[in-house]
């Protein structure tokens, strides 16, 4: 098969949620040898991308400069988008206005076409990343004009904020880089403020709604929701990530990642491969232990999960139609399958807490999602179970103690209270 020298990574909107298995073996050899989250990445893109779906204008530009984004990061200086810093967005700056002479066409292609050999979408090997231009028949010297440069930041600044918003990310270098570029005054590109931080968690009340209705589920409809009542248990316990708990190329989640350490005695679950390709173990409760014994007691295994134990974590309900486990049932969930399974239990618990005359609690409940669960589980430690933030830090992942600071939240009264009656001088009246 003739392939063109840049792999376009995403087909139209009709397709991306369909996969594609030349992407997908690109994907997996870039993973392999180069960027171990590649395949982490093109998830999240994939996501952002579809929601662009009722634009198809936005759509094609932000595939089309995502694509050669990615194949900049993937392909040109095999680095993670995560890792790359205001100095890496100048060079890739100067990459697209000089780029290399065999990635530049002179006439619009379709990125994908359908291979009747082969009865699927295959890249168009007449494609090309860079689209040049012609007069008269000749070609001209390639050059990025500054509309287009803009453009391209302001689109990847977008998916940054995007990665930033899924925790995937912590900075945005497109935006850094356009806060010192010569475009610096024009505010169509400065960085819109995010909500207030309290909107990324659910309160006290609706999160025991959500507990409430996933457990109703798994009591009258065990067969289908004894998965979901411990699947959100586990994010929120251990303040995982979708992508932890879900399958992809390079990664498939086991019970072998609840660690049993023989001399302490204390479980943990294990992460080989979160953001960024690290690692990290994290502490669990004794509830979500007990949680883990139900749910295993439900799947006939035994109570705990032995050493080297592959069984997948979440196991399909029916087998997969298409894509790598097409016909398999017994493996795990894919990112889109596990965030939608949560996103119906949260509407669920929106129209309960509604039906109880808690309105505005339901309709800010259905403005979160499932990445929200995360962020639930750590300002629920922090503020209410009172755990270190030394300790939350270590278990959510955050390099910085700063980012986990960011989840502490007090109220007027609290600092009146903490601040009333403390002391000037400690040591005053004592001789």
């Amino acid at each position: 098969m003739q392939l063109p020298p840049v792999i376009p990574l995403f087909d139209s909107f009709e397709f991306i949620q369909v996969g594609n298995s030349v992407v997908n073996q690109y994907i997996t050899q870039i993973s392999m040898k180069k960027v171990a989250d590649a395949g982490l990445v093109i998830e999240h893109a994939s996501d952002w991308l579809f929601e662009q779906k009722h634009n198809e204008n936005n759509y094609k530009a932000y595939r089309s400069e995502l694509t050669t984004f990615l194949h900049w990061c993937f392909d040109v200086v095999s680095m993670s988008p995560i890792e790359v810093t205001r100095k890496d967005m100048s060079h890739y700056v100067d990459y697209c206005q000089a780029p290399p002479i065999a990635l530049i066409g002179y006439f619009n292609v379709p990125q994908f076409k359908f291979d009747k050999m082969h009865e699927e979408r295959v890249p168009n090997p007449q494609w090309r990343p860079f689209v040049g231009k012609k007069r008269l028949g000749q070609i001209q010297p390639y050059a990025l004009s500054d509309n287009a440069l803009k453009t391209k930041m302001a689109i990847l600044s977008s998916f940054y904020s995007y990665l930033t918003s899924e925790e995937y990310c912590e900075r945005n270098p497109a935006q850094i880089w356009l806060n010192h570029s010569r475009f610096a005054a024009n505010r169509q590109y400065q960085r819109q403020s995010h909500e207030d931080e309290n909107s990324l968690a659910f309160t006290e009340l609706q999160w025991s709604y959500i507990m409430a209705t996933v457990a109703g589920l798994a009591e009258a409809a065990p067969e289908l929701h004894q998965r979901s009542l411990f699947l959100i248990s586990l994010i929120y316990c251990c303040y995982l990530r979708i992508s932890d708990v879900s399958a992809r190329a390079g990664y498939s989640p086991v019970m072998d990642q609840f660690k049993h350490n023989q001399q302490t005695g204390i479980w943990s679950f294990h992460i080989p491969l979160s953001k960024g390709g690290k690692r990290r173990s994290v502490a669990i409760s004794k509830a979500l232990l007990d949680a883990l014994v139900k749910y295993r007691q439900f799947l006939g295994l035994a109570d705990y999960p032995a050493p080297n134990e592959n069984h997948p974590l979440f196991v399909r309900h029916k087998a997969a139609g298409r894509g790598r486990d097409a016909g398999i049932l017994n493996a795990n969930l894919g990112i889109r399958h596990v965030r939608d399974e949560i996103q119906s239990i949260i509407n669920l618990a929106a129209e309960s807490i509604e039906a109880d005359g808690f309105a505005q609690d339901g309709a800010q409940m259905r403005k979160l999602t499932a990445h929200n669960i995360r962020h639930t589980g750590i300002t629920h430690d922090i503020n209410i179970n009172r755990r270190p933030l030394s300790h939350v830090q270590a278990d959510a992942g955050h390099e910085s103690i700063d980012t986990t600071s960011q989840y502490l939240h007090t109220s007027q009264i609290e600092r009146h209270e903490s601040a009333f009656n403390k002391p000037i001088d400690h040591l005053k009246g004592i001789e």
